[in-house]
């Protein structure tokens, strides 16, 4: 860095005489996802761990089952909990007693149509879900929409620094160093999810869009 004037603003940019203006950059895009991923189970209670394995078990691969003929890839479902507990009576004052065993079991699926999302809930309630904790929406390749960004971020921190240059009076030169602080995608409006358990009403589901940023800090040569 040379000896001559910096001029800072809040905006992060530096200018420093004779040698380089290094200034921020960010480019946001809207997105609409394209890819649901649903994780939804089964929760047993019975009085011995064997009977409430065999009656969660019996229920998952109904739900397993209802997912599949809703269209679901068998690749797209994966087991991602299997828990057992021992129900216990602490309200004797002696030890705790084994009244029970409960045993919860849970999927996650990735919807790969979103339009099918809502029929997919409705099935598997149908088949003896009894909780559905997680729905969330992304992009499958989110690789073009990044890229996009990342041209909007050097766009805008082009355009900051040719701001800089003619006000110093100076000629922006060639960027000399470009570092990405990483892309942000902020998650997308909670669905309103509504069960409707009576008449032939659905589950009706709206993805929403998402915004993706890339930040940047680009360095540009002072010609």
């Amino acid at each position: 860095m040379s000896d001559g004037p910096r001029v800072g603003g809040a905006g992060g940019a530096s200018l420093a005489s004779g040698g380089t203006i290094t200034v921020p950059g960010s480019g946001s895009i809207r997105i609409e996802p394209d890819v649901a991923d649903l994780r939804l189970g089964v929760v047993s209670v019975r009085p011995t761990a064997a009977a409430a394995r065999s009656a969660a078990a019996a229920t998952m691969q109904a739900i397993l089952d209802a997912l599949l003929q809703a269209g679901i890839d068998r690749r797209d479902l994966r087991t991602t909990l299997v828990h057992l507990d021992a129900l216990r009576d602490y309200t004797s004052g002696g030890t705790p007693s084994v009244t029970g065993y409960q045993l919860t079991n849970t999927v996650e699926a990735t919807i790969r149509v979103i339009e099918t999302v809502g029929g997919a809930i409705d099935a598997a309630l149908a088949a003896g879900a009894t909780s559905m904790d997680g729905l969330g929406f992304r992009l499958a390749d989110p690789a073009a929409a990044l890229g996009e960004a990342r041209r909007r971020a050097v766009a805008d921190a082009r355009g900051r620094a040719q701001t800089l240059a003619t006000e110093a009076g100076v000629t922006l030169g060639p960027v000399v160093e470009i570092l990405e602080a990483g892309a942000s995608v902020p998650g997308p409006p909670r669905p309103m999810v509504e069960m409707r358990m009576a008449g032939d009403l659905g589950t009706p589901i709206e993805a929403g869009t998402s915004e993706l940023t890339i930040d940047l800090t680009v360095t540009f040569a002072i010609a």
